[in-house]
This record gives structure tokens, sequence and C-alpha cells, in this order.
């Protein structure tokens, strides 16, 4: 990640790389995992009414993901910088609104909901359990690394932030 310090990234560049990153990590994956195992709730090779009800998920979790797209794009409208910290490569801008104003981690949140999505639709174990493992490893090391970085980079303003905005989802205090 260091040849990326201090670098700005062209605007379309970053939407692209998320055009083409976000479907295949957040839909390839999860439809190629259902394959290693049973589909429950299938019949014969359809998703049964119920199962349906997964995409529901899918569709609002790709939303708050489009969303979150959206504020990083007004927020640094000539493309994108990462400075890498001690900790994780964080932005030069610190988010605080759109779906900012009621989750830290918005993007996580979302793909979590896509996964749950898939989980549903697919009604299968592997998927399931690659979803379980991930959470494992993104809720206690990963989030806290990537916290620490813009708390070293944006200080007192992100300190604020984070005591009146959840990490997962709610209200301001």
């Amino acid at each position: 990640m260091r040849w990326i310090s201090g670098r700005q990234m062209p605007r379309w560049l970053g939407l692209a790389g998320h055009g083409i990153a976000n479907p295949l990590m957040l839909a390839m994956v999860p439809w190629a995992l259902s394959l290693l195992g049973t589909r429950h709730g299938w019949i014969g090779s359809r998703p049964s009414v119920w199962n349906f009800s997964g995409l529901v998920l899918v569709a609002a979790g790709f939303s708050i993901v489009i969303w979150c797209l959206r504020e990083h794009s007004i927020a640094a409208p000539a493309g994108w910088k990462l400075e890498v910290t001690p900790h994780y490569p964080t932005p030069a801008y610190l988010l605080v609104n759109g779906p900012y104003r009621y989750s830290r981690n918005p993007v996580y949140l979302a793909e979590g909901v896509i996964w749950l999505g898939w989980i549903v639709f697919y009604g299968s174990l592997v998927v399931l359990g690659v979803f379980s493992v991930v959470a494992v490893i993104a809720g206690p090391f990963i989030l806290p690394r990537e916290e620490r970085g813009i708390e070293a980079r944006f200080g007192e303003a992100y300190r604020e932030y984070k005591r009146s905005v959840p990490r997962w989802l709610g209200k301001r205090r």
C-alpha cells in the first residue's frame, strides 16, 4: 500500500474499481461458494419464495454501498488521496455525512447485509461459514486497525465523531 501513499487517484478510477471489485466480491464469490454445498429451500434448481426474500437484503446493501460511494465522491471531487499511517491507509478527508451519520462503518455494514441476503437466497451453509469467518476477523482485528489510522490522521475531530456515532448502527448521541 505504500505505493499509493500521497498519490491522487482520479475519482473515475476509484468508482470504476468499486464498480468491478464490489460485484465480484459481493455477488460472484457468494454464488461460487453456494455451488460447493446444498442450497437449502431450493426446489430443484430454483429458489423458493422464501429464498427470494434474501434479495431484498442484497438490494438494500448495494444501495448503501452506492450511497457511500456518492459521499466519497462529494468529499473528494478531485479524486481520492490515501495516506499510509502506521496503522492503515486513510483518506485525506473525514466523512460524517450520509450513511456515516448513523454508522462509522456503513460500507462494512452494507457488505454484511449483502452477504446475509445471499445466505438467505442461496440457503447455503458454506456461504454462512465463510461470512462468519470474515466477520470474526474483520470485527476485532481489521476495524480497530482502520480506526487507529483514522484517529492518528484526524485526531480530536475523529474522537468526537467516534463519541457521537456508533460503530455499527444507531442514532447520533
